[in-house]
């Protein structure tokens, strides 16, 4: 696990009307403040990556679709320098996963139905608080492709 990266099971509580789901409540040991919360809405097979943030915290659900979620740690002092982490986030893998600034991270809508990505961030967005990389940047070492294992 990267160093500093949390994930948290989450709750939804069906009954014959429909569901409710939890996402991030102030008394969560994850929640340090609120800035904004947006959702990002993204069509199958397209990659939303790479992006880090200099000081913002990231918390992440999918409440519709799934994505293939990924991590790449090249903080200079991280004892998890250099290391990657995947996963597949879903309403039938339903968790919150807490990213902390410097952190590379991006995703891709997988399976056949536009994915909707809820991110509750720790401050409002600011393009100067921001680092972007190109999906298929040579520095970081990640194929986005399918994997057939």
């Amino acid at each position: 696990m990267i160093d500093g990266v949390i994930l948290t099971p989450l709750r939804q509580i069906f009954d014959e009307r429909g569901k409710v789901m939890h996402m991030l409540r102030e008394d969560s040991a994850v929640f340090s403040r609120f800035g904004e919360i947006y959702f990002s809405c993204t069509h199958p097979g397209v990659v939303k990556a790479w992006h880090l943030h200099k000081e913002m915290t990231l918390n992440y659900a999918v409440i519709y679709g799934e994505i293939k979620f990924v991590l790449y740690d090249d903080r200079h002092e991280s004892p998890t320098r250099g290391e990657l982490q995947e996963f597949f986030i879903s309403p039938e893998n339903y968790i919150l996963v807490t990213v902390p600034p410097l952190i590379w991270n991006g995703f891709k809508s997988v399976g056949t139905k536009t994915a909707i990505v809820a991110n509750c961030a720790t401050m409002p967005h600011h393009p100067d608080e921001l680092e972007r990389r190109p999906a298929f940047d040579v520095s970081i070492p990640y194929d986005w492709g399918l994997k057939h294992r």
